[in-house]
């Protein structure tokens, strides 16, 4: 059998096979996975939109699809420091494709999540439409040119070549999901449902749902409209049902209003959900079911008091984060972004500001269900450019469209709570920024009037910013500068505050530079005081921070004790490809993440999981592994306690205490080789016991993967800690060995990582150093029905490491 004549036989059957799946769970609206089987190529292939284009020598893969991140880094690059040194460039996707003949009568159309960049579509030779925004959703009708029951071709091109077109990491590609979603004629429109609660409590709450009715139809139509609301148990808690008539050929709102009694309040500790189901049935038929996420809940920024949620006083705990998902690069993949919001809400998190674009509906969906507040952000440029290539070149003709289709698709989510229209806009320095506000504030209020707009000011003289003088903001977000926040009360009388983003200190997780009792700014050139190492390392104390932020114990202090600041979001929850400022090459990541870009904690991970939650906590830093004699800082972060003492092999070295603001302790400790332990105490009582252990010479490779069973789906995701182990179990923290990789059954290799911004090795590979102890493996289901094995293997008489992961 011809190969390409397999490839799409293949895609014919699982497409039906999904349509048929998803025809039962959504009834009379098919949602089919479109990501299998596409075909790509690097470069520009204009004839590929044909349908006898040879596509035999293009790669087969699945989306999503990031190739930057499959590339070498290039200190030449044009992506530069800012995107991490790896390649961008042009590429094609194609596919082949078969629809059935009963979908003839059909509404049907593709989804994409989102497309980096300048995105064109084409069906059987046809353009449907192109996008330049890189972070948008988007979607494309494709009725009119479509074949049924015979082979039709889409392809996609794909333009990043234009470098630089941004200040961090973005991927090349199709790196979000695609879907063909097929409704009768008579549907409701994308994003054509929004869910307001004008009024909530726990007693009752009112739910007003405006519906956007599409006919595609040559005649006019009346149909009966229900809306149901129904909890996490699909139990309906609400009902509505009118009869309603539309024109042909055109869109109608139409509006229920509903009541839900004794409703389960969504907060960030209990993220309570509802559904609200809209069907649509003509003469008692079934055409449409269309699905809306909801979360009963009220808020309110205060200019003296900050934020309260359901009538609660609560801090906004957040960390900024971007779109990438560390060795997977943008491929966004819900299985990742799970894990990166579970470490953020072990350590005490409960919010996240989208940094500086749109990011994906896996992460707002799991922010909805895990209790995250969100600051939606649009974007990082308007008209003034900040690199040659940035959005400044599509803002007047796609500014407007781009803000109201991000609004639109976002705006029933509960944890949304703050639309953010910019960030660090250049415009806040001229007169130009005032007409420009209110325009974009005006086109938000337009769409939801529900939560305040604002903007991440850098500026905070008030003559000097003129984005603060448009007025048009109902909450100001300031970055950095906490030293100022005592002026703010007076600067910005009766306005509301936000720390919108904060600290920008730098660590390199596991590296240690003693002494640790001064704070060192960085870099030299700009007037600081530190100009980095020569390993490109940065310490892990929280004592360096870039020249225009500050420590993060600095920076929460301030923000812990003004209540008038609703709440911070620190830059960054985790580390992030590009950017590794003020390093050059070759850094080619950043050092500002609570969390490496491996997903391992840095050490200060722990003083927020100290502030910011319940759990208690006592952890030590740094190692136990040094030189006989040196003089180490041990630092101790702690909470729920008095106090703590340490011991040095038994020998108590003193208790101590925080004092004042304090946020740890520390002891100056000769090292000697042994067990370092603290015990931490409450009213005399002990509270937490900790031990670090001086680890030996290597016996073992430990492998411990964060999950024992995966869907066989083609999509779940497993990450393996990859560590070194002495004799007695203890973690060699220094180590640096190539670890080399062999999988078999149910799973291939999708990334590999060890959290060193400095590293050049590929994310795409079977190997990997260890670095200060450490990497990580990443496996995702090859859809095979088989058990999974991973092996490790390292130089030298070091046991093997294995670890299995059934497969379900």
């Amino acid at each position: 059998m011809n190969k390409n004549i397999f490839k799409k036989s293949v895609f014919l059957i699982s497409l039906l096979l999904l349509v048929a799946c998803s025809a039962v769970q959504k009834e009379s609206r098919i949602i089919a996975d479109f990501n299998p089987n596409w075909n790509f190529k690097l470069g520009d292939y204009p004839t590929a939109i044909q349908s006898d284009f040879e596509a035999a020598d293009w790669r087969t893969l699945d989306l999503p699809h990031d190739w930057s991140i499959e590339g070498t880094f290039d200190k030449e690059s044009k992506t530069k420091q800012a995107q991490g040194f790896l390649p961008a460039g042009k590429g094609w996707y194609r596919k082949v494709f078969t629809v059935p003949e009963n979908w003839t009568n059909k509404s049907i159309s593709i989804e994409f999540d989102g497309v980096f960049k300048n995105s064109e579509v084409f069906i059987n030779g046809h353009s449907l439409g192109m996008r330049p925004n890189g972070y948008l959703s988007f979607a494309y009708e494709l009725t009119p040119h479509l074949m049924f029951g015979k082979e039709n071709v889409i392809a996609v091109k794909v333009d990043n070549d234009a470098q630089p077109n941004s200040r961090w990491y973005t991927g090349s590609g199709i790196y979000r999901n695609v879907r063909l979603v097929a409704t009768e004629k008579l549907h409701v429109a994308q994003w054509g449902t929004y869910v307001t609660t004008p009024e909530v409590s726990s007693e009752k709450a009112t739910v007003n749902v405006e519906i956007t009715i599409e006919n595609k139809t040559v005649t006019p139509k009346e149909f009966k409209l229900v809306t149901s609301i129904v909890d996490t148990q699909n139990k309906e808690v609400s009902y509505a049902i009118t009869t309603e008539k539309i024109v042909a050929n055109t869109h109608s709102k139409k509006t229920h209003n509903l009541t839900v009694n004794q409703p389960k309040l969504w907060d960030t500790e209990n993220p309570n959900m509802y559904k609200v189901i809209t069907k649509i049935y003509e003469k008692s038929k079934l055409v449409d079911s269309y699905e809306t996420p909801l979360g009963f809940r009220y808020f309110s920024f205060d200019a003296e008091k900050g934020f309260s949620l359901n009538g609660k006083p609560t801090k906004i705990l957040g960390v900024c984060l971007h779109h990438d998902n560390g060795a997977l690069g943008a491929v966004e993949n819900i299985h990742a972004v799970k894990r990166k919001l579970t470490l953020l809400k072990t350590m005490g998190c409960n919010a996240i500001r989208m940094a500086h674009n749109p990011h994906s509906l896996e992460m707002m969906q799991l922010c909805d269900e895990m209790g995250f507040i969100v600051q939606d952000e649009f974007t990082d440029v308007w008209k003034k450019k900040k690199v040659t290539n940035d959005y400044h070149k599509d803002w007047d003709e796609w500014h407007k469209r781009d803000l109201e289709d991000f609004i639109k698709r976002d705006r029933n989510h509960p944890s949304v709570m703050m639309w953010s229209i910019g960030n660090e806009i250049r415009e806040q320095f001229d007169s130009t920024g005032i007409a420009i506000t209110k325009e974009l504030a005006q086109i938000v209020k337009s769409l939801d009037k529900t939560r305040p707009v604002t903007s991440a000011l850098t500026e905070n003289i008030p003559e000097k910013n003129f984005i603060y003088q448009s007025g048009a903001l109902d909450l100001l977000g300031f970055n950095y500068k906490h030293e100022d926040y005592k002026e703010f009360p007076l600067r910005f009388k009766g306005q509301k505050i936000i720390a919108s983003e904060t600290v920008s200190a730098l660590e390199t997780r596991g590296h240690y530079d003693q002494p640790s009792d001064s704070i060192k700014a960085w870099p030299v050139k700009y007037g600081a005081t530190f100009d980095g190492n020569a390993d490109f390392t940065v310490s892990a104390y929280d004592n360096v921070k870039s020249f225009w932020g500050s420590t993060h114990e600095e920076s929460w202090k301030a923000v812990k004790k003004n209540d008038f600041i609703a709440g911070t979001y620190v830059w960054t929850g985790f580390d992030y490809i590009g950017e590794p400022d003020p390093y050059p090459y070759p850094a080619r990541s950043s050092y500002f993440g609570i969390i490496d870009l491996a997903g391992f904690p840095k050490d200060v991970y722990y003083m927020y999981q100290s502030e910011w939650s319940d759990k208690t906590v006592l952890h030590l830093l740094p190692h136990w592994n040094w030189k006989a004699g040196q003089l180490i800082d041990v630092w101790a972060y702690y909470n729920n306690a008095d106090e703590v003492e340490l011991f040095l092999n038994g020998k108590s070295l003193g208790t101590k205490a925080k004092k004042g603001d304090d946020l740890h302790i520390v002891w100056k400790v000769p090292f000697e080789s042994g067990t370092l332990k603290a015990i931490s105490r409450k009213a005399g009582e002990i509270v937490k016991e900790t031990e670090i252990h001086t680890a030996g010479e290597a016996t073992r490779i430990s492998l411990k993967a964060d999950k024992t069973f995966i869907k066989n789906d083609g999509y779940e995701l497993v990450y393996v800690t990859v560590t070194l182990q002495d004799i007695n179990g203890n973690t060699l923290p220094n180590a640096d060995n190539l670890i080399n990789f062999k999988v078999s059954g149910g799973a291939k290799i999708v990334g590999v990582d060890n959290g060193y911004q400095a590293s050049l090795e590929p994310f795409k590979a079977n190997y990997r150093k260890l670095y200060n102890g450490k990497c990580v493996v990443i496996l995702q289901s090859n859809k095979k029905a088989e058990n999974i094995t991973l092996e490790a293997a390292t130089a030298g008489k070091i046991n093997l490491g294995t670890v299995r992961i059934i497969v379900e």
